[in-house]
């Protein structure tokens, strides 16, 4: 182990390393609740996804730990998920199978991404700004879809959208659960958003809103309703090739922006570099790929690994102890699709999650028009045209048309210009 791990060489024991583990898997468990819930409003069996969500969960956590020796977990990503059941899914009339296949596409891509330097170019060439830009719209753009799933946000013939009746039972529990995960966020406790869950789960059944199932353990099954279902012919049929970039650009500089905020917490950026980023960024892309495979949407790493990291955290035993956990999760299915089922539970999840991403609007260079205009057009279009694409590519293209206009047009990449073009062009002539 010591061999493996290095746990001396990192200042840690592997007790540390557990306790770490523990505190982090109570910090991201929700995924394996909340994930099977929005996937299963595109039509995907619940239980299948459930399954997948986990295995996937594992294999990419496992590579993690095991190959690139790190504490950070990878899971489905937040705000993907949405993106896939909710834009591509229902939005666009595309079939889960075919979406599916643009998942697995995106996953095999960033596998070849991540074994040439490939990668560096495709994340230099979109400014910082816009990447902020469109962490904080995935967030908005998921709060949103909690407060519709919660009925605090509803439809209205005049205005749109409007409040909706706070007095409907289940409405008033998510403001509750809301209010009890806020709470317990704002005095710091580990698993707050876990523990959120549990609290509005038992305040569920008392009310009766929640009935629990005749047994919580039962041995998994299901997953053949996902698994090996993708259709990736479906891919070209329905031209999703800006959802595949789409799925690409966000695991490619979300997992890296979040590797490298956890490994430099963690002490393991080595005169400003990132040690073994091949093969950290190899578990994401294998653990996206096996997703598709298995019937999930992209995984991401997760910054909920820095809490892991506090406790103490330091290698991939860490990960290693997440995965057990995780893997323990599958007996638990009864109880997960009847807690999923609860908006009222799994509404607060998403609130908070947005919350948590639009704060890094601090980090937009504000005071420099070129990009700050194209970051705020990513950020309002996604919730507002119900599109993470959408925003991303109209903000795509004002970025080099204002430098070009200040006749800064030198100040952008090459390559960004190619994505201005192929998503001007997936707008104006392949929009659903």
């Amino acid at each position: 182990m010591e061999r493996w791990f290095k746990l001396k060489e990192r200042s840690t024991t592997p007790g540390m390393e557990v306790l770490a583990g523990i505190t982090t898997f109570f910090t991201m468990v929700y995924i394996v609740i909340v994930n099977p819930g929005i996937l299963s409003q595109a039509g995907m069996d619940f239980h299948g996804v459930f399954i997948a969500t986990v295995l996937a969960s594992i294999v990419a956590t496992l590579i993690m730990g095991l190959g690139a020796n790190y504490p950070i977990v990878i899971a489905p990503g937040m705000g993907l998920n949405a993106y896939f059941a909710f834009t591509v899914v229902a939005g666009g009339g595309v079939p889960w199978q075919a979406a599916l296949g643009a998942v697995f596409v995106a996953g095999i891509l960033f596998i070849l991404l991540s074994l040439t330097s490939f990668r560096y170019m495709l994340l230099d060439a979109i400014p910082p700004s816009l990447k902020h830009a469109i962490t904080a719209g995935i967030g908005l753009f998921i709060t949103f879809i909690g407060l519709q799933n919660a009925k605090i946000v509803v439809d209205s013939p005049s205005t749109l959208l409007t409040l909706g009746k706070l007095t409907e039972p289940m409405t008033m529990l998510t403001v509750v659960g809301l209010a009890v995960s806020l709470i317990l966020m704002a005095y710091r406790v580990k698993g707050y958003l876990f523990i959120g869950m549990l609290v509005t789960a038992v305040i569920a059944w008392f009310t009766g809103l929640l009935e629990l199932p005749d047994t919580l353990v039962a041995w998994p099954s299901g997953l053949s309703a996902t698994a090996m279902q993708m259709d990736v012919s479906g891919v070209f049929t329905h031209g999703l090739y800006a959802v595949i970039f789409t799925f690409l650009l966000i695991t490619l500089f979300d997992t890296t922006g979040t590797m490298l905020g956890v490994a430099e917490q963690a002490g393991l950026i080595k005169d400003g570099k990132f040690p073994r980023s091949r093969g950290a960024l190899l578990a994401d892309a294998v653990g996206t790929t096996t997703g598709a495979m298995l019937g999930t949407s992209p995984t991401s790493a997760y910054i909920e690994s820095s809490a892991g990291v506090a406790i103490g955290g330091r290698t991939g035993l860490t990960a290693v102890t997440v995965s057990v956990l995780l893997g323990l999760t599958l007996f638990f299915s009864p109880l997960v699709s009847v807690l999923a089922a609860i908006p009222a539970i799994t509404a607060p999840s998403l609130i908070i999650v947005g919350f948590l991403m639009i704060s890094v609007v601090q980090k937009i260079e504000w005071n420099d028009f070129e990009v700050v205009f194209p970051a705020f057009l990513i950020i309002v279009l996604m919730p507002l045209t119900y599109s993470i694409a959408t925003g991303i590519g109209v903000g795509f293209i004002a970025y080099p048309v204002l430098k070009a206009v200040r006749g800064k047009w030198r100040d952008v990449h090459p390559i960004f210009y190619l994505f201005a073009v192929l998503f001007f062009i997936q707008l104006v002539f392949f929009s659903h």
